[in-house]
């Protein structure tokens, strides 16, 4: 059953993506402010969403693959917005909004009611941060996979002269570039915050800080293909395209993660 906060926040995403479209056909920065504020509108909107979610549940409120659906699309999108202030572009969120309305929407209306979910036995303040920290990483690359896909497509349009009036909206591929370079940045140090912390928690849990689990394994292997990447794509003989396929690449590490290590292969990190 969604309640009025669920459907204000997909109201505002809505409107932000349908504003951000318009954005692309008319370039008027009244109307990417616009586009801008109801996106800001949905990310606090979203906020209230989880924590009265939390409070339903008595805990954290994404123990479940719904919840962790959610708070990943809010995280998108307050990722997005930093990292469209700090780049001063904004024709990219027609492209990222889809991905945040549609974990929206699955998480709303499929997810169960709180009350019926199961409650992992960690908790308290490190494990929220943990899981916090790590899904915003997961974020951070997701924006970087989206901006990378998008680099590759405007390159393409561009070699085959296939120009429209649409496409000179589009940020230029040096731009794109260093938009998805900052993402992996923001997800690599999040990702080595979140990874500290889980073997914290371990060792205040389990008594030792590493458990073998392949939820950790794989975390360390994401690390390391993000982290090659953003040496590859410093040198000269990688920048560009290839950077950008190395990226796309990267992020196939991290559904993986995020879907069969976390169903089937984890033993302390499966959802409830």
């Amino acid at each position: 059953m969604t309640s009025f906060l669920d459907n204000l926040v997909l109201a505002f995403y809505l409107a932000s993506f349908g504003i951000h479209v318009w954005f692309l056909y008319t370039d008027s920065r009244f109307i990417g402010r616009l586009g801008t504020l109801c996106l800001a509108g949905g990310v606090v909107a979203h906020y209230f969403a989880l924590l009265s979610r939390a409070r339903a549940m008595g805990g954290v409120p994404y123990q479940d693959f719904y919840g962790s659906l959610s708070l990943f699309a809010w995280l998108l999108a307050v990722t997005y917005l930093g990292i469209e202030r700090f780049h001063r572009q904004r024709a990219v969120a027609p492209f990222v909004l889809p991905f945040v309305i549609g974990f929206v929407a699955i998480s709303t209306f499929l997810a169960p009611e709180p009350a019926g979910i199961q409650h992992a036995k960690a908790h308290g303040p490190l494990f929220a941060l943990h899981v916090t920290i790590n899904i915003l990483a997961y974020a951070a690359f997701a924006l970087s996979f989206v901006v990378s896909l998008l680099y590759l497509a405007q390159n393409r349009w561009l070699r085959n002269r296939k120009l429209g009036s649409v496409i000179w909206r589009f940020p230029a591929l040096e731009v794109l570039e260093r938009m998805s370079r900052s993402s992996v940045i923001v997800g690599v140090a999040a990702l080595s915050f979140g990874i500290a912390l889980g073997f914290l928690w371990a060792h205040r849990l389990l008594g030792h800080y590493v458990t073998g689990d392949p939820k950790e394994i794989i975390s360390l292997l994401v690390l390391l293909v993000y982290a090659l990447y953003l040496r590859l794509s410093r040198q000269t003989a990688w920048r560009g395209a290839r950077a950008c396929r190395l990226c796309v690449a990267c992020f196939f590490f991290v559904i993986f993660s995020y879907t069969v290590v976390n169903f089937y292969l984890s033993s302390y990190h499966r959802f409830f």
